[in-house]
């Protein structure tokens, strides 16, 4: 007992204890942008009376919203971030989310609540700020391993909301769900305000290099925007089944069974996955190299989506969303490793809300793509365009990442 109250109560350095703070705050804001996916359009229809059609086309532009509006205004935050620092950023996200979410559960028509989905895009931010603030303030040998750690709360956080979700209207109703979401954000506000520290010197709005310097001072610059486009592919291809798989998981349950509860819990499974594997992932890409971790992530996921075509029954489709979470657990903190490795630290606010607009874009186009596909070649027409939409960002990785893989292969050699 007294040795696992040494080790929670050791003195720890201030990196270590923002990324433990950081960790829960990425994760409470993934549950607050996934946590209304199950019942957003049920909540629309409590506010009007519409057609299947007009439900559709309401719940798709209430949804795209907040990523619309993300991908727009992450650039602005980024380069106020860099100027002011990446904790206060948090600050504005962690209760600007509080309040716009807990306001969603108070509207009286569909155009507040698209409104308020708007206003939910802007104060975006915390994420891709965390991650700033961890990635420059950890030691680089380290840095693989802990990106990985806080990378396992957003994509956790994301996973888990669906059914988080499902599970807090189903007891609670929807109101009192946006309320509780609130109340959870307000509690990151005050735990980011008091627990994270940062070691920041502001930097004066004319000593500021312009992006266009940034990218060009950059060694590889074609690996740092590579994983730009890398995370939209990877955000898009996660994404594209999101519409669809409820109803795919309703045709394999043959109308049969709670499929609600079902469809909550197959939509989560990938979640349990990465939080267990992602630091796992991160210190073999210090090892090794994180952007072979990347390429073996990306065989894996194209591997994994192909079959997902032709099961049977849902619990074929649980296990292989599974080795889904797996294959994210390799994903995106690699490409954050390698970014944090080939950007100078005191961009790295600009840098990451870059990636942001960029995964923020990718939230966008992958349900467009997957019901685009599947309104021409079926529900499972979706699984093998996500594979073909992997393989491309593994070629493309390849590519872009040649030159790095190539030099540290060398280096270790002569080591």
């Amino acid at each position: 007992m007294s040795k696992i109250k040494n080790k929670l109560f050791q003195p720890r350095p201030t990196w270590q204890k923002n990324l433990i703070v950081l960790w829960f705050g990425t994760f409470m804001a993934g549950i607050g942008f996934s946590l209304v996916m199950p019942f957003m359009s049920l909540y629309i229809d409590t506010l009007g009376s519409y057609s299947n059609q007009q439900l559709n086309f309401w719940s798709g532009i209430t949804f795209s919203s907040t990523f619309l509006i993300t991908a727009i205004v992450s650039p602005l935050w980024g380069r106020l971030a860099d100027q002011k620092g990446r904790k206060l950023m948090l600050l504005r996200a962690s209760l600007g989310m509080a309040i716009v979410i807990s306001l969603m559960g108070t509207v009286g028509n569909v155009y507040q609540l698209i409104g308020l989905r708007l206003l939910q895009g802007v104060f975006s931010g915390y994420i891709s700020n965390a991650t700033a603030l961890v990635a420059t303030g950890t030691p680089r040998e380290k840095s693989g391993q802990v990106l990985g750690t806080l990378a396992t709360g957003a994509v956790t956080g994301n996973l888990l909301g669906p059914l988080v979700g499902g599970v807090t209207a189903s007891i609670f109703g929807y109101r009192l769900t946006f309320f509780i979401t609130g109340s959870i954000l307000f509690l990151v506000f005050l735990l980011s305000l008091i627990f994270v520290h940062e070691e920041f010197t502001p930097v004066e709005k004319k000593d500021m290099l312009p992006a266009k310097e940034i990218f060009h001072s950059l060694k590889y610059p074609h690996v740092v925007i590579g994983m730009f486009v890398t995370t939209l592919i990877i955000q898009a291809s996660n994404n594209s089944i999101s519409p669809i798989i409820s109803l795919y998981i309703r045709q394999l349950m043959h109308n049969h069974g709670n499929i609600t509860l079902v469809s909550g819990i197959i939509a989560s499974i990938p979640g349990i996955a990465t939080l267990i594997a992602a630091p796992r992932f991160g210190r073999l890409g210090d090892r090794i190299g994180s952007e072979k971790v990347l390429g073996i992530g990306l065989i894996f996921a194209m591997l994994v989506f192909l079959p997902m075509a032709i099961v049977t029954n849902v619990w074929q489709l649980a296990f292989l969303r599974f080795l889904v979470g797996i294959s994210d657990a390799c994903l995106l903190p690699a490409v954050q490793a390698l970014i944090t490795k080939y950007s100078p630290q005191a961009a790295a606010g600009r840098i990451f809300s870059y990636n942001q607009s960029f995964q923020a874009a990718g939230n966008v186009v992958g349900p467009m793509i997957g019901s685009s596909v599947s309104s021409i070649f079926g529900y499972r027409g979706v699984f093998v365009s996500t594979s073909a939409l992997v393989l491309t960002n593994y070629l493309l990785v390849h590519r872009n990442t040649k030159e790095i893989a190539e030099k540290y292969h060398s280096t270790q050699q002569t080591h």
